[in-house]
């Protein structure tokens, strides 16, 4: 018997948590690693007790057209990796991996040209999360070191320059 290897054992996890969804464009699982131990999961959706745009029926930004990766401040859901953070304790989450699955709402396609919006990257930092694993396609991923964000990524300076 062939064994799933571990990297793809947790993608399909995340992939998993997907399917709680509620955004009617694309719906994001997330998993928190940590010594083979899973710490936390989430899915993007309404904060608690507010309606889903699945349950209303339309999305806000849609309704806009407004383009994928932009202006999230008018999205009602929290994104999966943030509900995966919010929902563990940071101890936990030092030196860990979060694993990160994402499919079309409409399609069911697997939407392997992601990576966490800036807001998203900023909470990954500070929950001190090592690695980011994103799934590509049904057994492909790549791999992501939070690191990099810090040394590279100009999304995160703010309007003066400095990081």
């Amino acid at each position: 018997m062939e064994r799933r290897d571990k990297t793809n054992y947790y993608l399909d996890i995340a992939q998993t948590v997907s399917g709680r969804g509620t955004c009617l464009r694309r719906n994001f699982g997330a998993i928190i690693v940590k010594n083979d131990q899973i710490i936390s999961t989430g899915y993007n959706g309404a904060p608690r007790a507010l309606k889903n745009c699945c349950d209303l029926g339309v999305c806000t930004r849609e309704k806009l057209n407004i383009p994928k990766g932009q202006r999230y401040e008018l999205c009602r859901s929290v994104h999966a990796e943030a509900n995966c953070i919010i929902s563990a304790s940071r101890t936990d989450m030092i030196g860990s991996t979060i694993y990160l699955a994402c499919r079309d709402a409409v399609t069911g396609k697997l939407c392997g040209d992601v990576e966490p919006c800036s807001m998203c990257k900023r909470l990954i930092i500070n929950a001190g999360i090592e690695k980011v694993v994103i799934r590509t396609g049904e057994e492909d991923f790549r791999v992501i070191e939070v690191n990099s964000w810090i040394e590279n990524d100009d999304s995160l300076t703010g309007t003066d320059g400095y990081k």
